[in-house]
């Protein structure tokens, strides 16, 4: 008879096959395939999107998720219908093509580049603050996903930014991990190389890196090489914002040590109830994912605090991912955080973030001392962490994974 704790986990598989499975069902393929449609109120993100991905024969898709050769560069304009239309923090797609831009996302334009044409990009696009949002998207995305996701990002945070998204080879299948783990790997070169030449370019003022889950390794890795082949990261890379990161606490650890002290800051969003992490922590060793880990803990409170990184711990927030791996995303309220606070590269503190009372939990940064954390820890109105889940958060972990190993082995044999 199975255990308890076994069937837990096998049904934890099953969410969450079914979550992904559910979240791509329907949608038609070559959605950027540039519409001629056009409605009232809608708005226009345009994306210039870097990509290691190989070019795909089927018209819309533009990129599959093999590993081509080259850097390749395309100008990609999304439509984004009326908020009036839409659910802030979702991204609609098209039930069918040509897409219905007055209730749906729809590709207006697609532009191919060569790389040496994005200074001209720039140069139309930075805005007054010359501020640069590179987005690194995270496991199990086509290039499509990505576009999409990231043009619903900067439209909903506002972002005062010119939007560049870095979309690495996943073959978008939740049975790729390793693959796309590999395909991270292959692409840091490429992505260091474009964060060099960001920095670079006269004309931009400050770049802020967005990574999600997986790209979080990515993103870490090639300012990790770059600290080391140039001495430091570019100082024009200010921030850094990791959400739900795919990454192995003491991994993470040493990649910060060989960084440097000069390293942009570090802003980290964690779920201790992200289900996709959990699975990563059982394919990885059992070592605590960075995007999973409780910030009021030791040791993690204290290293947390040492590094100066900032930790918003949004467990306590409900959004409609199943998974809950793409809260900072979907939620409406920390889409807003992203664009007002985080991307500006302005601090948060337990008293200017005010995301409401769902988010209940302490506030803790590099404005804040840990002995002061403990009275703030009861009424604040979010959580930013400094700090913290190492023991506690294990011996719950560890309970229940010792029953993974057999539930998985007998999950896959059926």
């Amino acid at each position: 008879m199975q255990s308890r704790t076994g069937f837990s986990f096998h049904l934890i598989i099953v969410v969450t096959v079914l979550a992904v499975l559910s979240g791509c069902a329907g949608r038609p393929e070559g959605v950027l395939v540039p519409t001629e449609a056009r409605a009232a109120q809608t708005s226009k993100v345009d994306v210039l999107v870097a990509t290691t991905r190989r070019p795909s024969e089927t018209p819309g898709m533009l990129f599959s998720g093999e590993r081509g050769k080259d850097l390749q560069v395309t100008e990609i304009g999304v439509s984004v219908p009326p908020d009036s239309a839409r659910e802030i923090g979702q991204v609609q797609w098209p039930k069918k093509l040509p897409a219905n831009p007055a209730k749906e996302f729809a590709t207006i334009s697609v532009t191919p580049m060569a790389p040496q044409s994005a200074q001209g990009w720039l140069k139309q696009h930075l805005p007054k603050s010359r501020r640069v949002l590179v987005f690194v998207h995270g496991f199990n995305n086509r290039y499509e996903d990505a576009v999409y996701r990231f043009a619903q990002i900067v439209h909903d945070s506002k972002a005062d930014v010119a939007p560049v998204l870095f979309t690495w080879p996943s073959r978008g299948s939740i049975f790729a991990y390793n693959y796309d783990k590999e395909s991270t790997n292959y692409s840091r070169e490429a992505l260091e190389e474009m964060l060099r030449r960001l920095s670079q370019e006269p004309t931009v003022g400050e770049v802020t890196i967005m990574a999600h889950s997986m790209g979080s390794w990515l993103t870490v890795e090639a300012l990790r090489q770059m600290a080391i082949r140039d001495g430091r990261v570019a100082p024009k890379i200010q921030n850094v914002i990791l959400a739900s990161p795919d990454l192995d606490v003491d991994v993470f650890s040493h990649q910060l040590a060989e960084i440097g002290e000069k390293r942009p800051h570090f802003t980290l969003f964690v779920s201790r109830d992200d289900r996709a992490l959990s699975l990563s922590r059982r394919i990885s060793g059992n070592i605590d994912r960075l995007g999973q880990v409780d910030p009021t803990v030791e040791p993690y409170r204290s290293e947390f605090e040492k590094a100066g990184i900032v930790v918003l711990d949004l467990t306590a927030l409900k959004t409609g991912d199943r998974l809950n791996h793409g809260k900072f995303a979907e939620s409406p309220e920390v889409v807003k955080l992203l664009g007002n606070r985080l991307i500006a590269g302005q601090t948060v503190t337990d008293s200017n973030v005010g995301l409401g009372e769902r988010l209940g939990a302490v506030a803790v940064g590099t404005a804040q001392t840990v002995g002061s954390a403990a009275s703030v820890a009861v009424s604040a109105p979010i959580a930013i962490f400094d700090p913290a889940t190492r023991r506690t958060y294990n011996e719950q972990v560890d309970r229940f994974g010792n029953a993974v190993g057999n539930t998985v082995t007998t999950a896959v044999g059926q």
